[in-house]
């Protein structure tokens, strides 16, 4: 597995379930937009401040997440996809 560094989190997406618009029509796969939400697979250790301190990552392996529309980079490992994101880049947890 990979571990990320400083204050990154390594996400797994989650698909969301067939789309509908509001007349009941399917949406097809080519239109889908990309999914928000995304389980934490792995964390940093955080991120150290310049004064030396080390602030840890508010999230922990398992947690559900919403993160950033556009950021994150995305990475395979053992052919399943995930994207990497910095803390910043995630706004919340669901609970």
């Amino acid at each position: 597995m990979l571990k990320p560094l400083g204050d990154r989190v390594l996400v797994e997406i989650i698909e969301e379930a067939e789309q509908k618009t509001a007349g009941g029509l399917f949406v097809p796969d080519t239109a889908k937009q990309k999914s928000q939400r995304g389980k934490v697979v792995a964390v940093g250790s955080g991120k150290v401040m310049d004064n030396g301190t080390k602030v840890p990552v508010e999230v922990n392996e398992g947690d559900t997440v919403y993160f950033a529309k556009y950021g994150g980079t995305e990475v395979t490992l053992d052919g399943k996809d995930y994207t990497l994101f910095s803390e910043r880049d995630l706004l919340a947890i669901e609970n």
